[in-house]
């Protein structure tokens, strides 16, 4: 995917800053529900353990994970929707 992720628009954007693990975790499953196919949900987290902790659960579960932007204090978890 030759997509530059800094020029991805999320479809839906949830801010989990300020919750501590599995907190993101849980946001991410919530809102990647509430899109459709190929949508694109961005998770903010300033946990540490979502850097490892949402990319693993997107790839079990099926979905796609796009990568993560490192934003001022925070991280910008992309996914993408598959089924």
């Amino acid at each position: 995917m030759s997509e530059d992720i800094n020029s991805i628009n999320p479809d839906k954007v949830v801010d989990a800053r300020g919750t501590a693990c599995p907190g993101p975790l849980l946001e991410a499953k919530k809102a990647i529900g509430s899109v459709g196919v190929d949508q694109v949900v961005e998770i903010q987290s300033n946990d540490a353990g979502s850097r490892n902790d949402i990319p693993v659960w997107a790839k079990k579960v099926g979905h796609e994970y796009l990568g993560m932007i490192e934003a001022e204090g925070y991280d910008r978890h992309l996914l993408k929707r598959k089924k």
